[in-house]
C-alpha cells in the first residue's frame, strides 16, 4: 500500500517543538491535569479514588458502558451500544475507511480538508474525486458540483464539519441536501465532527442524527481540549457498528483503563469544559478579528467559533519558506497552506492561550513589515 506524506503532521513533527509562540494548532488551549481534576471542585479526589480501584488490565475493549452512555448523550438517535471507542478521531476515521472502502469504489471527499479523508481511500484503491470548497463562497462547497460528481457506484462521501483548516461550519440544510444526494445511490456519509461551533452549539447537527448511513467521528482532542488521552469514537447505526467491530479488532485493542476513566470524567463535566472553552474562543476570536482588521497583509474568512482558521497572507515568497523564516527569526509557528494544497494561506490556531496568541500575532505583524 502506498500513501502520500501527511502534510500537516510531517510539518508539525519537524517544527512544533522549536516554537516559542505556537499559533499553528487546531486544539482549544489544552488543559493541565490540575485544571481537569478541579472541574468537579474536588481537586481530583473523586477521580483518583476511582482510579485506585482499577486493575491495569485491558479494561473495556470498545469503551466502558459509562463512556458509551455519556457519548450517546451527544446525539439524538444513537444508542450507546453503537458507540465504539477509538484512538482519537484519527483512529475513528481510519476504522471507518478501512471497514468500508475497497479497490474500485468511488469516494467523494471535501477538499481541502483533513488529509485522511481523501488519501486513505486512495491508498485502499478507491477512485477519489474532490468536492472543492471555495474561498469566495465563504469556504462552502457547491451542491451542483456534488451532483455532477456522484456516480451509481459512489460508496462514500467524506466531509469535515467544521472544516480543518478553514473553520467553516456546514449548515444543517446543506447536510440534508448531501444526504438526499447520497440516498440516491445508497452512499455512506462520513463526517469528522471534532470541531464544535461554541457560539451556537445547539445549532450544530451531527450526520448521525440526519442519516441512517451517516458516520460521525469525534474525539476529546479539539473542542474538549484534551488531545493527550487520545480518546475518540464512531457513532453509527447498529449495522455499521457491528461491521466496524470486526475491523476494529485488527486496528486496536483498547484505549486503556486510565484513558477511558478520564474520558468519562471529562464528558460528565462537559458543561464546565465547554463553558471554559466558549469564553476562551470568543475572547480570542475578538483579538484575532482586531488583528485582521489592522493587518493590511492578512485577510480571512472568519471561522465560526471553532479552533482553526485559514488566513491569506500577502507575501512575495513561497509560503513554506516564509513560515520557516518566521519560526527561526520570531519563534512563531504557523502551518503553511501548501500543506493543504492551498499556497498563500496559513493555518492559524487562534485558540492558543491568550498571551501566546497576542504575542504571536504581534511578532507576525513585525515580520510582515519587512515587505512594506
Amino acid at each position: 500500500m502506498k500513501i502520500a506524506e501527511f502534510g500537516v503532521e510531517t510539518w508539525l513533527n519537524v517544527w512544533e517543538k522549536k516554537a516559542t509562540y505556537d499559533i499553528s494548532q487546531s486544539t482549544i488551549a489544552s488543559m493541565t491535569m490540575n485544571e481537569l481534576l478541579n472541574l468537579d471542585g474536588q481537586g481530583g479526589a473523586s477521580f483518583y479514588k476511582l482510579l485506585d480501584q482499577q486493575k491495569m488490565n485491558y479494561g473495556w475493549i470498545e469503551g466502558s458502558p459509562e463512556f458509551k452512555h455519556e457519548v450517546a448523550k451527544l446525539y439524538q438517535h444513537v444508542e450507546p451500544d453503537n458507540i465504539l471507542q477509538t484512538n482519537g478521531a484519527t483512529g475513528a476515521n481510519h476504522l471507518a475507511l478501512y471497514a468500508l472502502v475497497e479497490p474500485g469504489d468511488h469516494v467523494i471527499s471535501e477538499y481541502p480538508s483533513y488529509q485522511q479523508l481523501y488519501d486513505i481511500p486512495k491508498s485502499l484503491g478507491a477512485d477519489v474525486d474532490y468536492w472543492h470548497i471555495h474561498e469566495e463562497d465563504q469556504w462552502y462547497p457547491d451542491l451542483a458540483e456534488l451532483k455532477k460528481l456522484i456516480r451509481p457506484n459512489t460508496k462514500l462521501i467524506c466531509l469535515n464539519n467544521a472544516n480543518n483548516p478553514t473553520g467553516t461550519v456546514l449548515s444543517t440544510d446543506l447536510l440534508r441536501q448531501v444526504v438526499k444526494i447520497a440516498k440516491q445511490v445508497g452512499a455512506y456519509v462520513l463526517v469528522d465532527e471534532v470541531y464544535l461551533p461554541l457560539d451556537h452549539p445547539e445549532a450544530f447537527t451531527s450526520i448521525a442524527d440526519l442519516y441512517d448511513r451517516g458516520i460521525a467521528t469525534n474525539s476529546l482532542s479539539k473542542t474538549y481540549s484534551v488531545p493527550g488521552i487520545r480518546v475518540g469514537w464512531t457513532a453509527t447505526n447498529h449495522e455499521l457498528a457491528d461491521l466496524f467491530r470486526k475491523y476494529r479488532d485488527y486496528t486496536m485493542i483498547c484505549c486503556g483503563v486510565f484513558n477511558d476513566l478520564l474520558a468519562v470524567y471529562i464528558l460528565r463535566n462537559r458543561d464546565k469544559v465547554l463553558a471554559r472553552n466558549r469564553e476562551l474562543v470568543l475572547n480570542n476570536l475578538k483579538i484575532y478579528q482586531d488583528w485582521i482588521d489592522s493587518e493590511p497583509r492578512a485577510s480571512v474568512v472568519m471561522p465560526q467559533a471553532v479552533s482553526t482558521s485559514f488566513p491569506k497572507l500577502t507575501v512575495p515568497e513561497d509560503i513554506e519558506q516564509f513560515c520557516i523564516r518566521l519560526l527561526k527569526e520570531k519563534g512563531v509557528l504557523l502551518v503553511p497552506g501548501n500543506r493543504f494544497d492551498v499556497p498563500g494561506h496559513v493555518r492559524l490556531g487562534y485558540c492558543a492561550p491568550e498571551k501566546t496568541l497576542r504575542e504571536g500575532l504581534k511578532r507576525l505583524s513585525e515580520f510582515l513589515r519587512q515587505y512594506d
